[in-house]
């Protein structure tokens, strides 16, 4: 077994970054939910506070969702250039600053610049961390190591209501509400670890060794550029791996159009229209996020054990049912409660799928900008959920109803996408050759 110069064996080297790739991932993520899960949480109260409509409501979410696309995308294609941590570090930044920042607003116009602003963190520390984690990971277990690094946005969700339930029994609500969101700049000192600690994966050290060898072999002999060393996210629109793109694209927006049309709104479909009290709604979310934690955890040991297609089947038929149960057939709150944690399990294990199956899908080359886009795109245009189903509530028969025309017909997407890619199971991630 070689040895390195600080006495530990190579393998033992190779596992301490695999878990610091790990923990920054799954850090990362967790701080990035209880980031944006502060703001579903209090937007009733902010409704109040600003008097807003529930379409204005839905446009602030709306745009922090549109511009998360733009920031995973530029951070896919940071990561392919500059290195997965540090993707990830600048994505942290940026979600922890301007989530304080909205904090600070004192209206309508405000709140919306710093709620799209977020999004550019937000959207680009998914992207950054999954295509770390991706490449950090056994290829027979990288479904379930990317399966607990989205179980982490279950656990930063939970913080988020345990914080907010603080601040609403002991300030209120309509006097604290800013307070969360100052706690939400914290995070930004998790950047330190994410520099600090955590190395690049060697697949992605190896590609860029390669790709700096084409470029010496070319200024040499003089040739073309090599299609290869075109912008990475350009690359994503060639004939090899458009089918790729788009499908990959449509899979994501299926999901996150889905998953927006319950969860963005869910606390104000409580209080608006079950008529609980943001206290009174709290033990209907704590099954929710108990539910997601477990359904990320599940999914991504199905994922391996299933593989990806017939994973992401199983999760959205059954995300497909459930929300059409609990918007719209069940109507009375004490039935709500049981069907709170299948709610949370099917609408948010989806996503476990998603790591390890975009990071198989494209070559190591474009992985980054691969996953920023596809995962990303799919949430520029589900980014829209809130606002549509905001603006349209009143013409659909409620806001439960109209959540309930649309959640279903989103997962019908994800199963449209689903039987056109193939099965990635076991694909093992190598550099560019």
């Amino acid at each position: 077994m070689a040895v390195t110069s600080s006495g530990g064996s190579v393998s033992d080297r190779v596992s301490l970054s695999a878990k610091r790739a790990f923990a920054a991932a799954f850090g990362g993520y967790a701080l990035d939910g209880f980031d944006f899960m502060i703001f579903t949480l209090v937007l009733s109260t902010i409704i109040s506070v600003f008097g807003l409509s529930i379409g204005e409501a839905g446009l602030l979410a709306t745009a922090s969702l549109f511009v998360s696309a733009f920031g995973g995308l530029f951070a896919g294609v940071i990561a392919d250039y500059w290195g997965r941590a540090r993707a990830l570090a600048i994505a942290i930044l940026f979600y922890a600053v301007f989530t304080g920042l909205t904090g600070l607003a004192q209206n309508f116009s405000q709140l919306l610049v710093f709620r799209a602003l977020e999004g550019l963190g937000f959207g680009g520390a998914w992207a950054a961390g999954a295509a770390l984690l991706s490449e950090s990971a056994p290829a027979h277990l990288r479904g379930r190591w990317l399966g607990w690094m989205q179980s982490s946005w279950a656990i930063g969700w939970g913080a988020a209501l345990i914080v907010e339930l603080i601040i609403a029994q002991t300030m209120g609500l309509t006097a604290g509400w800013r307070v969360l969101f100052y706690i939400g700049a914290l995070p930004a000192l998790f950047v330190l670890y994410v520099l600090r600690r955590v190395e690049e994966p060697d697949v992605w050290r190896k590609t860029i060794e390669i790709k700096r060898q084409l470029r010496e072999q070319e200024l040499v002999k003089g040739t073309a550029k090599s299609k290869d060393l075109t912008l990475t996210f350009f690359q994503l629109w060639r004939g090899d791996l458009l089918p790729r793109t788009l499908l990959a694209t449509l899979l994501s927006t299926g999901a996150l159009f889905g998953y927006y049309s319950i969860f963005t709104l869910l606390p104000t479909f409580l209080i608006k229209v079950r008529h609980l009290s943001a206290i009174g709604s709290g033990p209907y979310l704590a099954l929710v996020i108990i539910g997601s934690f477990v359904g990320y955890v599940t999914s991504g040991w199905l994922n391996d054990r299933l593989g990806r297609r017939m994973n992401f089947l199983f999760f959205a038929i059954g995300s497909a049912i459930i929300v059409l149960l609990y918007t719209a057939v069940v109507k009375t709150n004490t039935l709500l409660i049981p069907l709170s944690f299948p709610l949370g399990f099917f609408a948010s294990g989806i996503f476990s799928g998603f790591g390890s199956y975009l990071a198989e899908l494209f070559p190591t080359r474009v992985r980054g900008a691969a996953q920023g886009f596809t995962y990303n795109g799919g949430r520029a245009i589900a980014a829209f959920a809130p606002a549509l189903i905001g603006y349209l509530s009143g013409a659909l028969g409620g806001l439960g109803h109209a959540i309930a025309i649309f959640g279903p017909i989103s997962y019908l997407l994800c199963v449209i996408a689903v039987l056109a890619l193939p099965e990635t199971k076991g694909v093992e991630l190598k550099p560019m050759d």
